[in-house]
């Protein structure tokens, strides 16, 4: 009886699980357009119209055919795939009337023939996600002739890129640009975005770069760099390309480039020279970054050992943010190559540039203080000048087939000159004058750094068994000297002369450093998809900053030395790390946790009040990362990391910086480190058939124990600030970026959407008071893109801004106020090769409580240009910059308890003629 009931049960079950099985079905089979030839292994899948999510997948057979059974009625396309062969794709629908989908031969072409009118039904596949990486097919975008890299760029969903090359992609900024994996020019993404033919890209492909050791281990450290990396074209390996621009423009304005690459198989050699006064052409902004302050990280189990700027002898960061009149001089050189059937390579660049910013500033800063407010007014005039040259190379070595070395090497010589002039005047709340102050200073900087590095990884003989060591070196000096001069002159309650000062000084300066770090990585497999990874770490970083002030003495010979604001100090420390992360992976789904843990021993001692301090810390460091991969084109990742962040050596050591007599620094020997909660999470999902894209990113940061200001104004309006540990309380902050557009077909026009949320939460102390300031930005934008091959482009991109800025000790005041932006430009190509483009950057600041006037700032830009030869290749082109001449330098600003507004000198209207002459030899076509 019993078996009659299980029988009557499996059958059952067997009989609904055959009437559940869908009947609907697709077949065909696939084959080379031109050879006629049966494309085996092809790699065919069914997704699901509405969300692109797969429904089914299979390879086609040695015959090429294929067959998926069990599908789902509704609305679905088909995505055929085959290396080096264009993506075919084309929607059907099932249903109970049409219940077989039969495509017959789907003839794939070959993407080195593939022309815009070669497949009808089928079309490239825009975007896919492989593994961490989003993957962008550039054939799928309009790429208007000789337009650069830079054009193809803002065609991409979730990339922008703004009037100064800065690249930011799925809320975070590219920093590196690589050709075909391998860093071009090093640390300047512009020099290959604004260079770089966009013909010559066959993909774009955007990740987070990790860290050599961790991309070897497969096992994330939590070290990444957004990065972009360019595909070229099989045929675009081989010949050579570049530019040569010139042109003269009213008011002294001018501007020349010109750059050549060489292009042959395995080798690219490179080289540029700018030289240029309009701010358009010269340093890019990454590497500007560079010109800056030197610093060193090796790690958040360690000081840092930085030059942040407090320095009054290294002031001048050498970047030009549009403030003054620039005068640009840069050049350099760089060489790729691989041989020995890829068994080793370099990677070498050089560069020499120098930058002169000469201008005027005036400055409004409302100071907040517990007992009222506090107006200052300052007008500066400015004249810098830097000088730099670096130097970088890699060589890396394949010695076995399961060992590799790597080294890398790079070098910096830099010389800065300052020169600035201030005069000041402070105001109280009810109008009157507090202190005025006359100041000049002078430097002149001597900057030197050396990094050395060498990673070492091996593969052992079990799969996923293997063994890294990664090494460094960092030696960097900064030698300056200088001159400050300043009167400043105090007034009572009642408006009268009540004392004054005089400062004069010269000042010297030497901070050297010598750090040594070291990681042994090694990991084991457990099972098929857990890995974990084992490290230990040494480090060894000594440091010191020997700072002296000296006031004149008989004869006016600066010979006596101000103890005040002089001090020798000396700081060395020796940190041991341990850490285990695991590690889970499979087809979809990556994850990995774990925490590293580092005993910090530090000493300090100063050598003018010879007095030693010691100090021992435990440091940890948990990571957990999450990753799921959805399909080709939807993916979720998820990051949680745990840091410390350690105070540098201009925060630490015991001495007073009077750069400005009536705002000193102070540094404090006694600080401690803070420890941040970071989580991020980013969402990117891709609609082939629509066309239409969305990316999220969000992240949200804790800090315990932080750094704070600590700021104590008298009545006569002078402050002292120094950092404290702020305990008891936690600084915070929250980064919101939601993105998604759509290609309407029927007008062939992008349209998209960004809205983002940028709030803070931060403490300092004035006057022993503590203040919480909270800030918030919203904003939203929607932009446009159309474009029509040799036709016409045209981007418009604008939307609101909301701004507040709240301080606890003075509530009733705040900087909350609207603002507007909006961005675009238009290009028409005309008959008889004319050219006609526009572009415009419009800026509104509304009034404030602080500020009781509007800004609002209209830059207009327009180029008529008459293009020659075959190629279009030669232009010759009119412009005017600031048609309406409204470019007014100006920013607004909130930091603790002060809030700042500035006017500066800017570059303004001016008419320019050039010429141009893009020329390019790949693949056997040349420039005519």
């Amino acid at each position: 009886m019993k078996l009659n009931y299980l029988s009557l049960v499996l059958l059952g079950l067997i009989s609904f699980t055959a009437f559940a099985q869908t009947p609907y079905t697709v077949r065909g089979s696939v084959v080379d357009t031109a050879g006629n030839k049966k494309l085996m292994n092809t790699s065919v899948s069914v997704l699901r119209s509405k969300d692109s999510t797969l429904v089914k997948f299979t390879r086609a057979d040695e015959n090429g055919t294929f067959s998926l059974n069990g599908l789902p009625k509704g609305k679905l396309f088909l995505l055929v795939t085959y290396p080096g062969y264009a993506d075919y794709v084309e929607p059907f629908s099932l249903d109970s009337i049409k219940k077989n989908a039969d495509f017959g031969n789907i003839r794939l072409t070959l993407k080195a023939r593939l022309l815009a009118d070669v497949i009808i039904k089928g079309k490239a596949a825009a975007i896919r996600i492989k593994g961490d990486t989003t993957e962008f097919d550039a054939a799928a975008y309009n790429i208007q002739p000789n337009s650069k890299v830079e054009d193809l760029l803002k065609q991409l969903p979730g990339i922008q890129i703004d009037k100064d090359g800065k690249i930011t992609a799925q809320g975070k900024t590219v920093s590196k640009v690589l050709v075909d994996g391998e860093e071009f020019f090093g640390d300047d993404p512009t020099l290959v975005t604004k260079n770089l033919r966009g013909d010559m890209i066959d993909k774009v492909q955007l990740f987070d770069k990790k860290s050599d050791q961790a991309a070897f281990t497969g096992v994330d450290d939590g070290k990444t760099t957004k990065t972009i990396n360019l595909k070229l074209k099989d045929d675009k390996k081989n010949g050579y390309f570049g530019k040569l621009e010139a042109g003269g423009a009213t008011d002294s304005y001018y501007q020349t480039q010109a750059m050549l690459n060489a292009f042959k198989g395995k080798k690219k050699f490179s080289a540029y020279g700018t030289l240029a006064n309009t701010g358009k052409i010269g340093l890019g902004w990454q590497d500007s970054n560079k010109y800056g302050s030197e610093s060193l990280d090796f790690g958040e189990e360690y000081i840092s050992v930085s030059n942040d700027g407090n320095d009054e002898l290294s002031s001048f960061s050498g970047r030009y943010d549009n403030q003054g009149i620039p005068v640009a001089k840069t050049g350099g050189t760089h060489y790729d190559a691989k041989w020995n059937s890829n068994k080793e390579s370099v990677n070498v660049n050089y560069k020499i540039g120098s930058l002169n910013v000469e201008g005027d500033r005036t400055t409004m800063v409302q100071n907040n203080l517990p007992s009222g407010i506090q107006i200052t007014n300052s007008n500066e005039h400015f004249d810098n000048y830097m000088f730099r040259q670096k130097a970088d190379g890699t060589y890396t070595i394949k010695l076995d087939t399961s060992s590799t070395l790597k080294i890398s090497v790079d070098g910096m010589l830099k010389n800065t000159e300052t020169r600035s002039g201030f005069t000041t005047n402070s105001q109280r709340g009810n109008g009157i004058l507090l202190n005025e102050t006359d100041r000049s200073i002078s430097n002149d900087a001597d900057n030197k750094a050396f990094n050395a590095k060498a990673l070492w990884t091996k593969k052992l003989k079990k799969p996923r068994r293997s063994l890294s060591l990664n090494l460094w070196e960092s030696i960097t000096q900064t030698d300056g000297k200088g001159f400050l001069k300043s009167k400043s002159e105090f007034y009572n309650t009642e408006g009268i002369l009540e004392s004054d000062t005089v400062v004069d000084q010269f000042k010297t300066s030497l901070v050297k450093t010598s750090a040594f770090n070291s990681n042994l990585a090694y990991t084991e497999p457990i099972g098929k998809n857990l890995t974990v990874v084992l490290n230990y770490g040494l480090g060894i970083n000594n440091s010191s900053a020997n700072r002296k002030s000296f006031n004149p003495f008989a004869g006016g010979a600066y010979d006596l030395l101000d103890t005040l604001y002089s001090n020798n100090y000396q700081f060395n420390q020796l940190s041991n790390q341990g850490g285990a992360i695991l590690n889970f992976k499979n087809n979809k789904t990556t994850v990995n946790f774990g925490t590293k843990i580092a005993s910090v021993n530090f000493k300090q001692k100063d050598l003018y009040h010879q007095s030693v301090f010691r100090r021992d810390f435990i440091n940890w460091s948990p990571q957990l990362n999450y990753m799921y991969k959805f399909s080709q084109q939807k993916s979720l990742g998820i990051w949680y990391n745990g840091t410390n962040t350690q105070p540098t050596i201009d925060q630490i050591q015991p001495v007073r910086v009077n750069n400005d007599p009536l705002n000193i620094i102070q540094g404090n020997p006694d600080l401690k480190a803070s420890f941040r909660n970071s989580i991020e999470a980013n969402y990117y999902s891709y609609r082939i058939i629509s066309g239409q894209s969305i990316s999220g990113y969000a992240s949200y940061n804790v800090t315990s124990n932080p750094i704070v200001s600590n700021t104590t104004t008298d009545s006569a309006g002078k402050s002292t600030f120094q950092s404290i540990n702020l305990r008891g309380k936690s600084a915070s902050s929250l980064y919101l970026s939601l993105s998604g557009d759509r290609k309407i077909k029927a007008i062939n026009l992008t349209v998209g959407i960004n809205a983002n949320i940028n709030q803070s939460t931060s403490y300092n102390y004035i006057n022993t008071e503590l203040n919480k300031i909270q800030s918030s930005t919203y904003s939203g934008q929607i932009y446009m893109f159309k474009s029509k091959e040799k036709k016409y482009d045209v981007y418009t991109f604008f939307g609101p801004t909301y701004t507040t800025n709240e301080s606890s000790v003075q509530k009733a005041i705040n900087d909350n106020g609207w603002g507007f932006k909006g961005d675009g430009y238009f290009t028409v190509f005309l008959p008889g090769k004319f050219e006609v483009s526009t572009s415009g950057q419009y800026e509104y600041r509304a009034k404030t409580q602080s500020f009781d006037t509007n800004f609002h700032r209209f830059i207009w830009n327009a180029t008529i240009s008459k293009k020659f030869l075959k190629s279009e290749g030669l232009k010759f082109s009119l412009s005017a910059n600031d048609l309406l001449n409204q470019n007014i330098g100006f920013y607004r600003t909130a930091n603790g308890n002060m809030i700042t507004q500035s006017n500066y000198t800017t570059i303004k209207r001016y008419f320019m003629g050039s010429v141009s002459w893009d020329f390019s030899k790949m693949g056997g076509s040349s420039t005519k």
